[in-house]
């Protein structure tokens, strides 16, 4: 059935169209360089990272999804999103390293460690992977909006408004306009992830009726069937290990004033995006018990929430939820066109076409290959109608490519052989299993992924080991930049070195000798490290609690 929009939901997405060019757009005056368009002269704020972690990593298929599984399988069905609830709490570990690093992109840190072959290796895998994604976000959006209107917009056109949007003020303003405008959507996020609550209660008469018409298991919090304490602790290795090879991330936690900011930033914000993940749960929820009262059952679970859009929202408010779903994707896209502009010209122009031009030239290509890329993924979006295939390629392999960052980060024998044989090897090992169990490519199974993971682990350490390792030079300078504290000094404007205890880094020394010579030595290395994961535990622990308890409310 087409839905017509009413006039009020046009003056609501004009108006976050309006505001977010606007926003982007004064911004952009601040950006005078590659240093300011690539990374924000690193000086974000830890609410501006915070909110950068939570928009790049939140997308409107997300909030669909899990209310659909929810619907059909029950409150359980929250471990779908919360697979990296465990991990989050490793962030607070991450967050410096991308500061200490130094670099524009990883592909330099892989060149920085490995030289410039596998920098290049890098790069090709994460061109594609920012391109398959931005594809794969800009038509996820475009079908839900267009469902959500009843068809009065198509998906193409959604797509060409959203990417139009956003292109005006990152092309311009860069990381920085990505990072204000990424503060203004997550806003819009978080209104996408609750609006539909209060409504829905007050339509089904709260709490205590969800507790009084639907059978218990559908509000246990045990895993469902198909989600295994195995499938959890499988996926939650390939979110930890894979996150730290994604192009995106370097820009999105690395850029703050301080080493705190950093941490904060990509460890809290991921912690909203598992809160809003308790909200859409209980949208599916709420379908549940209105669609049990008349009688009725979705034919597609997935129509779950744009039910409840449809049956609970009113005029003005219908254009806000299209704006919220915008919001989700283009605070991703955005960070993205950055990013492979830095990827294109960091790693590839600057070292190979234009060595030694001036810093504007190279800020002008920077901008112009991002539009490029992202066009790519616009492509995409418009002619490929399905792309799934094409995003799970590198979600899997960015966990495969983590395993040799990961190797160099902690343990300095490994080398570039190790770190080639370990992508190689744990890729062949997971496609080769997939083909042969399920007769396709591509499905993500945890007893394969445990395999493949395995072999590349045990690639990276046997090939170092039977291979010469990497210059003592090149090692030398790589550890010590990681072993030094770098903050912006605000009154200057210039990086200073801080030296404090406590603030050596865990997964830089994992595997170095004399780690844990003395449990006393041990916390006053670390100490800023343990307090942080011992903090940020007991938060999932927290949000764990309050999914549980929010059922005994009125």
């Amino acid at each position: 059935m087409k839905i017509a929009l009413h006039w009020l939901d046009w003056v609501v997405i004009i108006v976050y169209f309006a505001l977010n060019i606007a926003i982007g757009l004064i911004v952009a005056r601040r950006v005078k360089g590659t240093e300011d368009y690539f990374l924000g002269r690193r000086g974000f704020s830890v609410w501006l990272l915070i909110a950068q972690s939570f928009g790049i990593g939140t997308h409107a298929e997300m909030p669909v999804s899990l209310a659909g599984a929810v619907y059909q399988s029950g409150y359980s069905a929250i471990w779908f999103q919360w697979k990296n609830l465990f991990i989050t709490p490793f962030y607070w570990l991450l967050g410096p390293i991308f500061r200490r690093f130094r670099r524009t992109t990883t592909g330099e840190v892989y060149e920085d460690r490995y030289g410039n072959f596998m920098g290049a290796v890098y790069v090709v895998f994460a061109l594609a992977f920012l391109t398959f994604n931005v594809g794969a976000m800009l038509k996820g959006a475009g079908k839900l909006v267009s469902a959500a209107t009843g068809g009065e917009l198509s998906p193409n056109a959604v797509v060409l408004g959203m990417t139009a949007a956003f292109l005006a003020y990152s092309f311009f303003g860069g990381l920085v306009s990505s990072a204000y405008t990424n503060f203004v959507q997550s806003v819009f996020i978080i209104l996408l992830s609750f609006m539909l609550i209060p409504l829905g209660l007050a339509r089904i008469g709260g709490f205590s009726a969800l507790r009084e018409e639907l059978p218990a298991n559908m509000l246990s919090m045990v895993t469902p069937g198909d989600i295994s304490v195995f499938v959890i602790a499988m996926l939650t290795v390939n979110g930890l290990i894979g996150i730290v090879s994604q192009p995106h991330q370097l820009a999105a936690v690395g850029t703050g004033r301080t080493e705190r900011s950093c941490r904060a930033g990509m460890t809290y914000g991921n912690f909203i995006k598992r809160f809003c993940t308790v909200g859409w749960a209980l949208v599916g929820l709420i379908v549940v018990a209105m669609l049990a009262r008349q009688g009725v059952a979705l034919s597609d679970r997935e129509d779950a929430f744009g039910y409840a859009t449809r049956e609970l929202l009113f005029p003005g408010s219908v254009g806000l939820m299209i704006a919220c779903v915008m919001a989700a994707n283009m605070s991703t896209c955005s960070a993205f066109i950055v990013d492979s502009g830095a990827l294109f010209t960091q790693n590839l122009y600057r070292r190979y076409a234009a060595p030694g031009a001036s810093d504007r030239h190279y800020l002008s290509i920077g901008r112009w290959s991002g539009v490029i890329v992202t066009m790519l993924g616009v492509v995409f979006a418009l002619y490929v109608d399905v792309v799934l295939e094409a995003f799970l390629f590198t979600e899997t392999i960015a966990a495969f490519m983590g395993i040799s960052l990961f190797a160099g980060l902690s343990w300095k024998r490994a080398n570039r052989h190790g770190a080639l044989a370990s992508l190689l090897i744990s890729s062949v090992v997971f496609f080769t299993l997939t083909r042969r169990e399920f007769g396709a490519w591509l499905r993500w199974d945890a007893e394969n992924f445990a395999i493949a993971m395995i072999c590349g682990f045990a690639a990276v350490v046997v090939v170092s080991l039977a291979t010469k390792p990497e210059h003592e030079k090149r090692l030398r300078t790589f550890y010590e930049r990681l072993d030094t504290r770098m903050e912006l000094d605000e009154a200057t404007g210039e990086e200073r070195e801080v030296r404090e205890p406590g603030h050596d880094l865990l997964v830089v020394h994992l595997f170095n000798s004399g780690i844990m010579k003395g449990v006393g030595r041990f916390y006053r290395r670390f100490r800023v490290d343990i307090n942080g994961l011992i903090t940020a535990g007991a938060v999932v622990v927290g949000l764990i609690l309050l999914a549980k308890a929010i059922f005994y409310l009125p």
